[in-house]
């Protein structure tokens, strides 16, 4: 973890996110079978509305590090949604396998010359997407705090 960290400094976790999140959102409307854009499926709308909230927890991690503010009870809930977004991720990461892997079931049908490499860059865009999201958790543990709110009342003067 050591060696991606120093690969991966907390400014280029948030750029390589904010990347990986832009190109993605566009692959969320390609159909690999097809080689075509879907812009009227609703279900291609579902990958860009979640990625809004790791966008907003990216901007918030940005500004409570360049700031040096503590973590607050926002910040902790962004980022418990995040990791329920995680487990979309690793849904979208699990499907993009599966149709990878249906390649050979279709070896007598017209499959597009863009399956594959298409198919592999949104493998390792996905794989990509979920290493950064856990490295920028780490940051938010390492720079900006951990969640103990119970300590921040007891510095409090409640008879003023």
């Amino acid at each position: 973890m050591n060696s991606i960290k120093g690969l991966l400094t907390w400014k280029r976790t948030l750029i390589v996110s904010i990347v990986v999140l832009f190109l993605l959102n566009i692959f969320s409307f390609y159909g690999l079978y097809t080689n075509k854009f879907y812009f009227f499926k609703i279900d291609n709308y579902i990958f860009p509305i979640l990625s809004i909230i790791h966008f907003v927890f990216l901007y918030v991690l940005w500004f409570k590090i360049k700031e040096n503010e503590l973590s607050d009870p926002p910040m902790r809930t962004l980022e418990y949604i995040l990791y329920i977004i995680s487990l979309v991720y690793i849904y979208k990461l699990v499907e993009t396998m599966i149709v990878l892997s249906s390649y050979s079931d279709f070896e007598n049908h017209l499959i597009p010359g863009t399956f594959l490499p298409i198919g592999y860059l949104m493998l390792t865009l996905y794989a990509a997407l979920l290493l950064v999201t856990l490295l920028a958790v780490v940051y938010r543990k390492e720079m900006v705090g951990t969640y103990l709110f119970d300590d921040m009342n007891q510095h409090v003067d409640h008879w003023k």
